[in-house]
């Protein structure tokens, strides 16, 4: 299993029936891009889970993907039937519970609903914010699942269709 070479506890663990066993850490500084996050926890960008927060007529969703995924406005209008909106700035925390740079998928309030893209299954662990910009967590794909009671769907473009 990937292990990142600078980890350092952080309390309190959240706790519940879904929650797994997992590395906990805390970046010295703000990582709320993919990649000062990646270079935070000496780990490849792709393995950032990276958690889109967009506006639905339904309410808020979380999309988290690989930190190397791009949004693909044509498969979110084909599953949501309406364009993407992020949520404004303004307005992130009071919506998903957690400061721009650190919207993590779990602890949640009610009625958030969080996707999962397939691009995050192409690495054995991954690492989605834990509530704070400097706080991640080191989770598998399934554990992220499980943690999250979030959907698996293909929303996002990989880095090798971007070129």
């Amino acid at each position: 299993m990937f292990q990142p070479r600078s980890i350092q506890p952080c309390a309190p663990k959240p706790s519940g029936p879904n929650w797994p066993p997992t590395v906990w850490a805390t970046a010295t500084a703000s990582s709320p891009s993919p990649a000062l996050a990646a270079e935070a926890l000496h780990c490849e960008a792709g393995r950032i889970a990276k958690t889109l927060s967009i506006l639905t007529s339904t309410g808020p969703v979380l999309v988290v993907a690989m930190g190397l995924a791009r949004l693909d406005n044509r498969k979110f209008k084909d599953l949501f039937h309406e364009k993407a909106r992020f949520i404004p700035v303004e307005d992130v925390e009071r919506l998903t519970g957690h400061p721009q740079g650190g919207v993590c998928p779990f602890a949640l309030p009610e009625g958030v609903r969080v996707f999962l893209d397939e691009s995050l299954k192409r690495y054995d662990v991954v690492y989605p914010a834990a509530g704070a910009p400097n706080n991640a967590v080191q989770l598998t794909p399934d554990e992220l699942a499980a943690v999250t009671g979030g959907q698996w769907v293909d929303l996002c473009k990989r880095p090798e269709e971007l070129a």
